[in-house]
């Protein structure tokens, strides 16, 4: 009995994992090309992105940011559009508020995003850029995130790299993944790299 228990728990740890693996992978997600990859670091670079911000000012307030932009997207918008959910979420830092964002999807921004009923929430454009990022699992919590940025400006350090901007965090998946299967990104821009010579 004792065994059947065990491996029907074991069952369900697997069947959990595949679900919050598939969940995540039936979303669009933001494009980037991978220019070097260092286990969990890396540095990308990001096509110019349509995105769809508001502002939290605090962690408190992070429900009703997401809330705001999730609106916009079941159709609170000029079109009364319905658009799909997109991964990651962004959450920035900086200056005396911090952004949620949400990156359009690709055939969206191709014809223009709709534009936001609420004065509280902008669609805007996300400049092309490269990165330096550090993947990390957890709870989407300030710590978590905090000690994931250190991490990352440590590995940055050793190679020589600095930072040309204020951090992001990227979150995938949705609140309810456990936290060790959950995938998060903590994000510093980098300065553009120098064009090739002729």
């Amino acid at each position: 009995m004792k065994s059947y228990l065990i491996a029907t728990g074991c069952l369900a740890v697997v069947a959990l994992l595949a679900a919050c693996t598939a969940t995540r992978a039936g979303y669009e997600s933001a494009p980037y090309a991978t220019t070097k990859a260092d286990g969990k670091f890396e540095i990308r670079d990001y096509p110019a992105l349509t995105i769809a911000s508001t502002s939290a000012d605090s962690d408190a307030a992070r429900d009703g940011s997401f809330m705001r932009l999730f609106r916009y997207i079941s159709g609170q918008n000029d079109r009364s559009e319905k658009i799909a959910m997109t991964t990651p979420v962004f959450m920035g830092a900086g200056g005396e508020a911090r952004k949620m964002s949400f990156v359009v999807p690709t055939e969206v921004a191709k014809k223009g995003a709709p534009a936001p009923n609420a004065s509280d929430v902008k669609v805007e454009q996300l400049p092309a850029g490269r990165w330096a990022v550090f993947r990390f699992n957890g709870a989407s919590t300030p710590a978590n995130a905090e000690a994931a940025l250190a991490k990352l400006r440590e590995w940055m350090k050793a190679q020589q790299l600095t930072s040309s901007g204020n951090p992001v965090t990227a979150y995938f998946d949705p609140p309810w993944t456990p936290g060790p299967v959950r995938r998060n990104e903590v994000m510093l821009p980098l300065p553009a790299p120098a064009p090739a010579k002729p």
